[in-house]
């Protein structure tokens, strides 16, 4: 073999080594980078789960504290709050004695309107409330997530933008120990009584007379036939 040619092999076996120990090397680096990352994540996990309740418990001051200060009367201390939620407008919002409410809420109070909650009503994560006439909701009411409870229509004025055309608002009066279910509207001028459910995705546009529940959109009486 001609010297050019054994310098040229032991030139490739040079490379082929060098790019097996770099391989190597890179397969040590990242073991002790799973390595390192399984300590961290072994360490963290153990220091959340030492805390979780002091986190929790400081997580429902924190949001107990930024409600009261959005609000234009007291908060009871009775009220739980699990995590942030939005307040707009006038703050004229008062809640009952143990209303548990769940993060993600929003609320809303314009003009003269108010929002009243009664004791141990619980308002699930992505309520919406807003008010420009009044709205009342009795105590141990249950409300699913995301439903929407809003007392103002937007009108049609010839000539006029939508959002420029102003609102009709009707007050809405929802009973004691009222069941509605998840991703609900409720629409202004419309009264839930006592003891009432409402099934998931209705629309309310009328009252709901106590102890019946109602479903579809329109929401009617289970059993009932709707009118077109």
């Amino acid at each position: 073999m001609a010297g050019h040619e054994r310098r040229a092999l032991f030139s490739r076996a040079a490379m082929v080594m060098g790019f097996a120990g770099k391989a190597s090397v890179d397969l040590q680096v990242n073991s002790m980078r799973r390595i390192l990352k399984l300590s961290f994540v072994s360490l963290l996990s153990s220091l959340y789960r030492a805390t979780s309740g002091l986190r929790r418990d400081l997580q429902r001051i924190k949001s107990h504290a930024a409600l009261s200060s959005s609000l234009a009367g007291p908060l009871d201390a009775s009220v739980v709050v699990l995590g942030p939620l939005e307040v707009h407008g006038t703050g004229r919002i008062r809640f009952g004695r143990d209303a548990l409410l769940y993060p993600a809420l929003y609320l809303e109070t314009e003009e003269s309107g108010s929002i009243e909650i009664g004791d141990g009503a619980v308002l699930s994560r992505g309520v919406h409330i807003a008010a420009r006439a009044g709205i009342r909701i009795g105590a141990g009411t249950m409300i699913g997530e995301y439903s929407s409870i809003r007392d103002a229509n937007h009108v049609r004025v010839p000539g006029l933008a939508i959002r420029d055309s102003g609102y009709v608002a009707l007050p809405i009066a929802i009973g004691n120990e009222v069941w509605i279910g998840r991703g609900v509207t409720v629409l202004g001028g419309v009264t839930i009584g006592d003891g009432a459910t409402v099934g998931a995705n209705a629309v309310v546009t009328h009252d709901v007379p106590a102890g019946v529940t109602v479903v579809g959109v329109p929401a009617c009486a289970v059993g009932a036939k709707k009118t077109r």
